[in-house]
Protein backbone atom coordinates (compact mmCIF):
# COMPACT_ATOMS: atom_id res chain seq x y z
CA UNK A 1 0.00 0.00 0.00
CA UNK A 2 1.46 3.67 -0.81
CA UNK A 3 2.63 5.85 2.12
CA UNK A 4 0.40 8.42 3.71
CA UNK A 5 2.26 11.25 2.31
CA UNK A 6 1.91 14.59 4.02
CA UNK A 7 -1.52 16.74 3.73
CA UNK A 8 -2.38 20.47 4.85
CA UNK A 9 -6.25 21.13 5.58
CA UNK A 10 -7.49 24.67 5.15
CA UNK A 11 -10.54 25.69 6.95
CA UNK A 12 -12.68 28.77 5.61
CA UNK A 13 -15.29 28.89 8.27
CA UNK A 14 -17.77 30.76 6.71
CA UNK A 15 -21.27 30.21 4.92
CA UNK A 16 -24.06 32.36 3.19
CA UNK A 17 -26.40 30.16 5.60
CA UNK A 18 -26.19 27.20 8.01
CA UNK A 19 -27.73 23.87 6.75
CA UNK A 20 -30.00 22.90 9.36
CA UNK A 21 -28.35 18.97 9.60
CA UNK A 22 -24.80 20.36 9.62
CA UNK A 23 -22.46 20.33 12.54
CA UNK A 24 -19.41 21.28 11.45
CA UNK A 25 -17.69 24.89 12.36
CA UNK A 26 -19.49 26.73 10.41
CA UNK A 27 -20.49 30.78 10.51
CA UNK A 28 -22.64 33.31 9.07
CA UNK A 29 -21.62 36.58 9.32
CA UNK A 30 -23.73 39.52 7.64
CA UNK A 31 -21.21 42.20 7.42
CA UNK A 32 -18.60 41.27 4.36
CA UNK A 33 -16.17 39.32 5.48
CA UNK A 34 -12.39 40.96 5.93
CA UNK A 35 -10.47 38.28 3.55
CA UNK A 36 -7.66 40.77 4.13
CA UNK A 37 -7.27 39.61 7.08
CA UNK A 38 -8.01 36.11 7.37
CA UNK A 39 -5.45 35.66 4.78
CA UNK A 40 -2.11 37.82 6.67
CA UNK A 41 -3.68 35.10 9.87
CA UNK A 42 -3.65 31.94 7.51
CA UNK A 43 -0.10 32.86 6.15
CA UNK A 44 1.46 33.35 10.21
CA UNK A 45 -0.47 29.68 11.08
CA UNK A 46 1.15 27.95 8.49
CA UNK A 47 4.45 29.31 9.15
CA UNK A 48 4.02 28.38 12.68
CA UNK A 49 3.09 24.92 11.45
CA UNK A 50 5.92 24.70 9.00
CA UNK A 51 8.40 25.18 12.26
CA UNK A 52 6.65 22.54 13.73
CA UNK A 53 7.26 20.01 11.22
CA UNK A 54 9.66 21.48 8.76
CA UNK A 55 11.21 19.23 5.94
CA UNK A 56 8.09 18.07 4.54
CA UNK A 57 7.14 17.30 1.28
CA UNK A 58 2.86 18.18 0.66
CA UNK A 59 1.38 15.76 -0.90
CA UNK A 60 -2.01 17.18 -1.00
CA UNK A 61 -4.27 20.42 0.10
CA UNK A 62 -7.87 20.50 1.49
CA UNK A 63 -9.63 23.63 1.40
CA UNK A 64 -12.88 22.65 3.18
CA UNK A 65 -15.52 24.52 5.39
CA UNK A 66 -18.16 26.17 5.82
CA UNK A 67 -17.99 27.22 1.84
CA UNK A 68 -14.69 27.60 1.15
CA UNK A 69 -16.34 28.93 -2.52
CA UNK A 70 -17.00 32.07 -0.93
CA UNK A 71 -13.24 32.88 -0.89
CA UNK A 72 -11.81 35.04 -3.32
CA UNK A 73 -9.16 33.22 -5.93
CA UNK A 74 -6.75 35.89 -4.61
CA UNK A 75 -7.37 34.36 -0.95
CA UNK A 76 -6.88 30.99 -2.45
CA UNK A 77 -3.81 32.05 -4.17
CA UNK A 78 -2.14 33.51 -1.22
CA UNK A 79 -2.71 30.65 0.80
CA UNK A 80 -1.19 28.42 -1.69
CA UNK A 81 2.02 30.29 -1.97
CA UNK A 82 2.26 30.56 1.90
CA UNK A 83 2.56 26.29 2.00
CA UNK A 84 4.59 26.77 -0.92
CA UNK A 85 6.88 28.76 1.45
CA UNK A 86 6.54 26.71 4.34
CA UNK A 87 6.86 23.44 2.54
CA UNK A 88 7.92 21.83 -0.57
CA UNK A 89 4.83 20.62 -2.39
CA UNK A 90 4.65 18.09 -4.61
CA UNK A 91 4.50 18.49 -8.49
CA UNK A 92 1.98 15.96 -8.88
CA UNK A 93 -0.44 17.34 -5.36
CA UNK A 94 -3.72 16.99 -4.68
CA UNK A 95 -5.20 20.30 -4.23
CA UNK A 96 -9.19 20.29 -3.59
CA UNK A 97 -11.42 22.79 -2.84
CA UNK A 98 -15.03 22.34 -1.28
CA UNK A 99 -17.78 24.61 -3.75
CA UNK A 100 -21.92 24.69 -3.19
CA UNK A 101 -23.30 25.02 -5.98
CA UNK A 102 -24.53 28.59 -5.34
CA UNK A 103 -21.44 29.82 -5.06
CA UNK A 104 -20.18 29.32 -8.40
CA UNK A 105 -18.85 31.73 -10.78
CA UNK A 106 -17.30 30.86 -13.95
CA UNK A 107 -14.78 33.66 -13.51
CA UNK A 108 -14.28 32.37 -10.34
CA UNK A 109 -13.65 29.02 -10.67
CA UNK A 110 -11.11 30.06 -13.14
CA UNK A 111 -9.32 32.05 -10.74
CA UNK A 112 -8.97 28.93 -8.86
CA UNK A 113 -7.82 26.94 -11.09
CA UNK A 114 -5.27 29.84 -12.06
CA UNK A 115 -4.36 29.25 -8.43
CA UNK A 116 -3.66 25.99 -8.26
CA UNK A 117 -6.55 23.87 -7.31
CA UNK A 118 -6.86 20.94 -9.49
CA UNK A 119 -9.93 18.99 -7.74
CA UNK A 120 -13.01 20.47 -6.80
CA UNK A 121 -15.70 18.97 -4.55
CA UNK A 122 -19.33 20.22 -5.06
CA UNK A 123 -21.93 19.91 -2.11
CA UNK A 124 -25.03 18.89 -4.31
CA UNK A 125 -26.43 16.25 -1.17
CA UNK A 126 -29.65 15.48 -2.98
CA UNK A 127 -31.15 15.62 -6.93
CA UNK A 128 -34.72 15.99 -5.87
CA UNK A 129 -36.14 19.47 -5.67
CA UNK A 130 -38.14 19.01 -2.34
CA UNK A 131 -35.00 17.37 -0.70
CA UNK A 132 -33.15 20.15 -1.48
CA UNK A 133 -35.51 22.84 0.53
CA UNK A 134 -35.80 20.37 2.99
CA UNK A 135 -31.83 19.87 4.02
CA UNK A 136 -32.10 23.47 3.93
CA UNK A 137 -29.45 24.15 0.66
CA UNK A 138 -29.99 27.33 -1.01
CA UNK A 139 -29.25 25.83 -4.60
CA UNK A 140 -31.57 24.49 -6.97
CA UNK A 141 -31.72 20.93 -9.08
CA UNK A 142 -30.57 23.29 -12.16
CA UNK A 143 -27.83 24.94 -10.65
CA UNK A 144 -26.43 21.78 -9.14
CA UNK A 145 -26.41 20.48 -12.62
CA UNK A 146 -24.89 23.32 -14.16
CA UNK A 147 -22.08 23.44 -11.63
CA UNK A 148 -21.20 19.95 -12.43
CA UNK A 149 -21.11 21.05 -16.03
CA UNK A 150 -18.83 23.88 -15.61
CA UNK A 151 -16.69 22.31 -12.77
CA UNK A 152 -15.61 19.25 -15.17
CA UNK A 153 -15.05 21.73 -17.95
CA UNK A 154 -12.52 23.72 -15.62
CA UNK A 155 -10.98 21.25 -13.24
CA UNK A 156 -8.68 17.50 -13.79
CA UNK A 157 -11.44 16.03 -11.12
CA UNK A 158 -13.93 16.96 -10.08
CA UNK A 159 -15.97 14.74 -6.92
CA UNK A 160 -19.65 15.69 -5.47
CA UNK A 161 -21.60 14.65 -2.55
CA UNK A 162 -24.85 13.12 -1.79
CA UNK A 163 -26.67 12.59 1.37
CA UNK A 164 -29.27 9.50 1.24
CA UNK A 165 -31.38 8.10 4.22
CA UNK A 166 -33.13 11.04 3.92
CA UNK A 167 -37.05 11.55 5.58
CA UNK A 168 -39.41 9.33 3.27
CA UNK A 169 -36.35 8.41 1.08
CA UNK A 170 -37.39 4.63 -0.65
CA UNK A 171 -34.45 2.10 -1.78
CA UNK A 172 -36.31 2.26 -5.32
CA UNK A 173 -36.01 6.41 -5.34
CA UNK A 174 -32.72 6.20 -4.20
CA UNK A 175 -31.13 3.59 -6.69
CA UNK A 176 -32.90 6.00 -9.64
CA UNK A 177 -31.41 9.03 -8.09
CA UNK A 178 -27.89 7.71 -7.57
CA UNK A 179 -28.28 6.18 -11.33
CA UNK A 180 -28.70 9.54 -12.53
CA UNK A 181 -25.75 10.65 -10.67
CA UNK A 182 -23.40 8.98 -11.89
CA UNK A 183 -24.60 9.32 -15.53
CA UNK A 184 -23.15 12.63 -15.15
CA UNK A 185 -19.72 11.55 -15.65
CA UNK A 186 -18.05 12.04 -12.39
CA UNK A 187 -15.03 9.84 -10.94
CA UNK A 188 -15.34 10.22 -7.40
CA UNK A 189 -18.61 10.33 -5.39
CA UNK A 190 -18.96 10.91 -1.46
CA UNK A 191 -22.32 9.36 -0.06
CA UNK A 192 -23.67 10.28 3.41
CA UNK A 193 -26.55 8.55 5.57
CA UNK A 194 -28.33 11.46 7.28
CA UNK A 195 -27.05 11.51 10.43
CA UNK A 196 -29.07 13.37 13.52
CA UNK A 197 -26.48 15.39 15.30
CA UNK A 198 -27.27 16.81 18.81
CA UNK A 199 -27.71 20.89 18.87
CA UNK A 200 -28.38 20.73 15.01
CA UNK A 201 -32.40 22.32 14.01
CA UNK A 202 -32.82 18.30 12.84
CA UNK A 203 -31.71 17.09 16.28
CA UNK A 204 -34.84 19.17 17.85
CA UNK A 205 -36.82 17.90 15.34
CA UNK A 206 -35.98 14.84 15.77
CA UNK A 207 -36.50 14.68 19.34
CA UNK A 208 -40.23 16.35 18.69
CA UNK A 209 -40.69 13.30 16.47
CA UNK A 210 -41.25 16.17 13.44
CA UNK A 211 -38.30 14.51 11.72
CA UNK A 212 -38.82 10.84 11.01
CA UNK A 213 -35.21 9.07 9.66
CA UNK A 214 -35.72 5.88 8.13
CA UNK A 215 -35.78 3.01 9.72
CA UNK A 216 -33.10 0.29 10.55
CA UNK A 217 -34.38 -2.12 7.79
CA UNK A 218 -34.72 0.35 5.54
CA UNK A 219 -31.06 2.49 6.06
CA UNK A 220 -29.43 -1.29 5.77
CA UNK A 221 -31.80 -1.49 2.03
CA UNK A 222 -30.46 2.09 1.44
CA UNK A 223 -26.37 1.07 1.70
CA UNK A 224 -27.11 -2.68 -0.01
CA UNK A 225 -28.21 -0.18 -2.87
CA UNK A 226 -25.52 2.07 -2.68
CA UNK A 227 -22.82 -0.85 -2.91
CA UNK A 228 -24.85 -2.52 -5.49
CA UNK A 229 -25.71 0.35 -8.23
CA UNK A 230 -21.66 1.97 -7.67
CA UNK A 231 -20.02 -1.19 -8.09
CA UNK A 232 -22.00 -1.95 -11.19
CA UNK A 233 -20.44 1.50 -12.40
CA UNK A 234 -17.62 0.93 -11.60
CA UNK A 235 -16.70 3.10 -8.50
CA UNK A 236 -16.58 0.09 -5.57
CA UNK A 237 -16.35 1.65 -1.95
CA UNK A 238 -12.64 2.47 -1.37
CA UNK A 239 -13.69 3.81 2.03
CA UNK A 240 -17.30 3.24 3.70
CA UNK A 241 -18.52 6.33 2.35
CA UNK A 242 -16.62 7.39 -0.92
CA UNK A 243 -16.99 5.76 -3.96
CA UNK A 244 -14.40 6.33 -7.08
CA UNK A 245 -12.74 4.67 -9.88
CA UNK A 246 -9.85 3.19 -9.80
CA UNK A 247 -7.04 5.98 -9.54
CA UNK A 248 -9.57 8.53 -8.58
CA UNK A 249 -9.37 8.52 -4.30
CA UNK A 250 -9.26 11.15 -2.44
CA UNK A 251 -5.39 11.81 -1.84
CA UNK A 252 -6.00 14.13 0.19
CA UNK A 253 -8.52 11.76 2.84
CA UNK A 254 -6.14 9.10 2.61
CA UNK A 255 -4.13 10.86 4.20
CA UNK A 256 -6.03 10.77 7.53
CA UNK A 257 -7.53 6.95 7.06
CA UNK A 258 -3.80 5.43 6.56
CA UNK A 259 -3.14 7.96 9.66
CA UNK A 260 -0.22 9.88 7.68
CA UNK A 261 0.77 13.79 9.00
CA UNK A 262 -1.45 16.26 8.01
CA UNK A 263 -1.30 20.27 9.30
CA UNK A 264 -4.78 21.46 9.64
CA UNK A 265 -4.92 25.66 9.57
CA UNK A 266 -7.72 27.69 10.08
CA UNK A 267 -10.44 28.31 12.56
CA UNK A 268 -11.40 24.87 14.41
CA UNK A 269 -8.63 22.64 12.24
CA UNK A 270 -6.84 20.05 13.96
CA UNK A 271 -4.05 18.35 13.15
CA UNK A 272 -1.44 15.37 13.65
CA UNK A 273 1.93 16.01 13.85
CA UNK A 274 4.84 14.49 14.21
CA UNK A 275 7.16 16.98 16.21
CA UNK A 276 9.91 15.76 18.33
CA UNK A 277 9.56 11.90 17.29
CA UNK A 278 6.01 12.16 18.82
CA UNK A 279 2.85 12.35 17.22
CA UNK A 280 0.85 15.30 18.98
CA UNK A 281 -3.28 16.34 18.48
CA UNK A 282 -3.16 19.91 17.93
CA UNK A 283 -6.52 21.87 17.39
CA UNK A 284 -7.29 25.40 16.86
CA UNK A 285 -9.96 28.23 18.30
CA UNK A 286 -12.97 27.45 16.63
CA UNK A 287 -14.63 30.91 16.70
CA UNK A 288 -13.35 32.77 13.50
CA UNK A 289 -12.73 36.20 15.15
CA UNK A 290 -10.83 34.93 17.56
CA UNK A 291 -8.81 32.71 15.91
CA UNK A 292 -7.59 35.65 13.94
CA UNK A 293 -6.95 37.57 16.85
CA UNK A 294 -5.13 34.85 18.33
CA UNK A 295 -2.99 34.33 15.68
CA UNK A 296 -2.17 38.06 15.46
CA UNK A 297 -0.97 37.90 18.82
CA UNK A 298 0.46 34.59 19.72
CA UNK A 299 1.48 33.15 15.61
CA UNK A 300 -0.89 30.84 16.13
CA UNK A 301 -4.50 29.94 17.44
CA UNK A 302 -3.97 26.84 19.01
CA UNK A 303 -6.25 25.42 21.59
CA UNK A 304 -4.93 22.04 21.98
CA UNK A 305 -1.50 20.89 21.12
CA UNK A 306 -0.56 17.50 23.56
CA UNK A 307 1.44 14.39 22.85
CA UNK A 308 -0.96 11.50 22.13
CA UNK A 309 -0.59 8.50 24.09
CA UNK A 310 0.01 4.70 22.90
CA UNK A 311 -3.72 3.74 23.19
CA UNK A 312 -4.80 6.87 21.53
CA UNK A 313 -2.95 6.20 18.95
CA UNK A 314 -3.81 2.71 18.32
CA UNK A 315 -7.64 3.46 18.27
CA UNK A 316 -7.11 6.50 16.04
CA UNK A 317 -5.58 3.79 13.72
CA UNK A 318 -8.30 1.40 14.15
CA UNK A 319 -10.89 3.88 13.65
CA UNK A 320 -9.46 5.22 10.49
CA UNK A 321 -7.96 2.47 8.80
CA UNK A 322 -10.33 0.09 9.06
CA UNK A 323 -12.78 2.57 7.04
CA UNK A 324 -10.92 1.28 4.22
CA UNK A 325 -11.57 -1.09 2.06
CA UNK A 326 -8.10 -2.06 1.97
CA UNK A 327 -8.33 -2.30 5.75
CA UNK A 328 -4.79 -2.12 8.01
CA UNK A 329 -1.89 -3.43 8.35
CA UNK A 330 -1.08 -5.51 11.41
CA UNK A 331 2.51 -4.80 11.62
CA UNK A 332 2.31 -1.04 11.95
CA UNK A 333 -0.28 -1.06 14.30
CA UNK A 334 2.18 -3.25 16.46
CA UNK A 335 5.14 -0.73 15.09
CA UNK A 336 2.19 2.40 16.35
CA UNK A 337 0.88 1.19 19.78
CA UNK A 338 3.43 -0.85 20.73
CA UNK A 339 0.67 -3.86 20.75
CA UNK A 340 -0.84 -6.60 18.71
CA UNK A 341 -4.48 -7.07 18.61
CA UNK A 342 -6.23 -9.98 20.69
CA UNK A 343 -6.10 -12.73 18.19
CA UNK A 344 -9.22 -14.50 20.00
CA UNK A 345 -11.06 -11.39 18.86
CA UNK A 346 -10.29 -11.13 15.31
CA UNK A 347 -10.93 -15.14 15.36
CA UNK A 348 -14.63 -14.81 16.50
CA UNK A 349 -15.03 -11.72 14.17
CA UNK A 350 -13.68 -13.76 10.85
CA UNK A 351 -15.85 -16.30 11.97
CA UNK A 352 -18.77 -14.15 12.18
CA UNK A 353 -17.85 -12.75 8.56
CA UNK A 354 -17.37 -9.30 10.07
CA UNK A 355 -13.95 -9.24 8.83
CA UNK A 356 -11.16 -11.12 6.92
CA UNK A 357 -7.31 -11.24 7.05
CA UNK A 358 -5.28 -10.66 3.75
CA UNK A 359 -2.05 -12.36 3.26
CA UNK A 360 -0.11 -12.86 6.08
CA UNK A 361 -0.02 -9.09 7.62
CA UNK A 362 -3.58 -7.44 6.69
CA UNK A 363 -6.98 -7.19 7.62
CA UNK A 364 -10.11 -5.97 6.22
CA UNK A 365 -13.47 -5.24 7.30
CA UNK A 366 -16.16 -7.53 5.24
CA UNK A 367 -19.26 -5.88 3.26
CA UNK A 368 -20.99 -7.44 6.03
CA UNK A 369 -19.01 -5.51 8.74
CA UNK A 370 -19.57 -2.44 6.89
CA UNK A 371 -22.82 -1.90 8.34
CA UNK A 372 -21.88 -1.91 11.82
CA UNK A 373 -18.15 -0.78 11.53
CA UNK A 374 -18.24 1.17 15.03
CA UNK A 375 -19.10 -1.84 17.05
CA UNK A 376 -16.20 -4.03 14.65
CA UNK A 377 -13.63 -1.20 16.19
CA UNK A 378 -14.92 -1.27 19.45
CA UNK A 379 -14.76 -5.10 19.73
CA UNK A 380 -10.83 -5.04 18.03
CA UNK A 381 -9.96 -1.87 20.08
CA UNK A 382 -11.06 -3.39 23.89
Amino acid sequence: MSEPGFGVYVHWPFCAAKCPYCDFNSHVRRAEIDQGRFLAAFRREIAHMAALAPGRKVASVFFGGGTPSLMKPETVAGILEAIADGWEIEDEAEITLEANPTSVEADRFRGYRAAGVNRVSLGVQALEAADLAALGRLHTVEEALAAMELARAIFPRVSFDLIYARPGQSPEAWREELTRAIGYGTEHLSLYQLTIEEGTPFFALHQAGKLKTPDEATGRALWDVTQEVCGHAGMPAYEISNHAKPGCESRHNLVYWRYGEYAGVGPGAHGRLIVDGARRELATERNPELWAAAVEAEGAGLVVDEALSLEAQADEFLVMGLRLAEGIDLARFHRISGRRLDQRRIDDLVMDGMVERVGADRLRVTPEGFPVLDAVVADLAS
